[in-house]
């Protein structure tokens, strides 16, 4: 058929240590190590700054088991795209690959670049956050450009062409990379309960869910119950960014072997390495750290406060290197699974007709691209750290959906082939839903300013997605529908 994307296919050529790798890698950037400082603000309490990071895993975990069944009944690129497709429709569909590639996906490779750039500051000032290169006025507005904005933007590009030359170049990457930053945090772990301070850990559990938020000033304010509810909800905005990205593995199952058991064995390992790590790091900085050092940290790098106490005047650097390798690794799983969501749309008709295409070297080159491209964009504006707040919610509703399509593919398609079922269906798939509605629930009611921005975002897509079906001919989209 004329204008029909390139028949080249993707190259099965990533195992199960690849897959966990980029589970692994993907979730670990930068979040685990700031974003404590502002749990404790909104909780106040070590019980409830664990609870907070135990809860997330669970919800991960969770969800990540709950995955593997749609993995394994539709082993092919897209990931949770395709599945919504097959449980809803296309427009469902459309919506999380809209929202995806308009802030989620590229967003979160902005604000992972821009931690690069900033904690490479530590060891080269010159690239800092503060050194502003350009002033461009936009009306009254004054667009700052800071060298940390230009060498993300250069991390980006870079990452971006190791990626087109295979998925051999960026697997490497991910898996030297992640295993790198798994030991260096393991080790910090290690080294941490080992500078074990028993009147902090004392000092910081005696009273330890008493929940309060604890102000700048070291004063604290009691909390009505519905503020409590509100402080776990804006808490977890936190720490769910910084759980985000287990589910890119799924949208690679067209280049894994034996996709149909080794993306939700990779997605189960993966998401309980990096819980274990999360949980285990804060219970080193309760261990090291009085409770308002944490919520006070200098610009929240709590990691940082963390390792002076460790390691002595040297932590400074260990951390730096660690969250440099740690960005490092994240951005290049991130880079590379993302396009591999614009490709699968694109063969439904619902993307650039070029991102359906693979180059010589059997990846969708467009993709990564313009993906590259909209991430430099929300580099240079700045906005990228409200953007990732305000998609939280968004994310986990497109979560939410996922895991109901398993219920309704259940009714749908009965007799489908399932090589794994969700594991403790239907109660935990339940749990799941549930909590996530809870948590986006408590949002929309006590903040506000977290939801509303990023649920525009999606209904912007409804537009987008009926403008594109006006250009799509009947006959070019039937091929790339998936066989019921």
């Amino acid at each position: 058929m004329e204008g029909t994307p390139s028949k080249k296919e993707l190259k099965h050529e990533l195992g199960l240590l690849d897959g966990t790798m980029l589970v692994a890698g993907s979730m670990i950037g930068s979040g685990i190590f700031i974003v404590s400082a502002d749990i404790v603000r909104h909780v106040g309490s070590s019980g409830w700054l664990i609870a907070i990071w135990v809860i997330t895993g669970f919800m991960t975990l969770t969800a990540a088991v709950s995955y593997g069944e749609l993995s394994a009944m539709f082993p092919k690129a897209g990931g949770q795209y395709v599945y919504l497709k097959e449980a809803y429709n296309k427009l469902v569909a459309f919506l999380y690959g809209w929202s995806f590639f308009a802030v989620i996906q590229t967003g979160t490779i902005a604000a992972v670049g821009v931690a690069f750039s900033k904690f490479t500051a530590y060891l080269i000032p010159a690239v800092s956050e503060d050194n502003i290169l350009f002033q461009i006025p936009l009306g009254s507005y004054l667009l700052k450009i800071s060298a940390a904005q230009i060498v993300s933007i250069v991390l980006i590009i870079f990452l971006t062409w190791v990626n087109t030359r295979g998925v051999k170049s960026g697997k490497i990457i991910q898996t030297t990379f992640t295993l790198a930053k798994l030991l260096s945090l393991f080790g910090l772990i290690a080294f941490g309960f080992m500078a074990f301070k028993t009147d902090v850990w004392n000092a910081n559990w005696s009273n330890a869910w008493n929940m309060h938020a604890l102000n700048a000033d070291g004063s604290i304010t009691a909390l009505t119950t519905a503020a409590a509810m509100g402080a776990i909800a804006a808490s977890m905005v936190g720490s769910i960014f910084s759980s985000d990205a287990w589910n890119s593995v799924t949208f690679i199952a067209g280049e894994m072997k034996n996709p149909q058991r080794n993306i939700g064995l990779s997605l189960f390992l993966g998401t309980l390495i990096v819980t274990i790590i999360y949980v285990s790091a804060n219970l080193v900085y309760t261990a090291v750290l009085p409770l308002h050092e944490i919520a006070t940290a200098e610009k929240d790098r709590v990691a940082v406060a963390a390792s002076h106490v460790i390691f002595g005047n040297v932590g400074t650097i260990i951390i730096a290197l660690m969250i440099m390798v740690s960005t490092f690794g994240c951005n290049n799983g991130l880079i590379l699974a993302g396009s591999r969501v614009y490709y699968t749309m694109a063969k439904d008709g619902l993307f650039f007709r070029k991102a359906g295409t693979l180059n010589k070297n059997a990846v969708p080159e467009f993709g990564l691209w313009i993906q590259c491209a909209v991430a430099a964009v929300l580099c240079l504006s700045g906005r990228y750290g409200d953007l990732l707040d305000m998609i939280s919610f968004v994310v986990v509703i497109f979560y939410v959906l996922t895991i109901i399509g398993i219920y309704i593919l259940r009714a749908k398609r009965p007799d489908a082939l399932r090589p794994y079922k969700a594991f403790g269906y239907p109660v935990l798939p339940a749990i799941y839903v549930l909590m996530g509605l809870a948590f986006c629930v408590l949002l929309i009611i006590y903040k506000p300013e977290f939801t509303w921005p990023g649920f525009i975002i999606v209904l912007i897509g409804i537009p987008i997605y009926y403008i594109s079906q006006r250009n799509v001919k009947d006959d070019e989209t039937v091929e790339y529908e998936t066989p019921a």
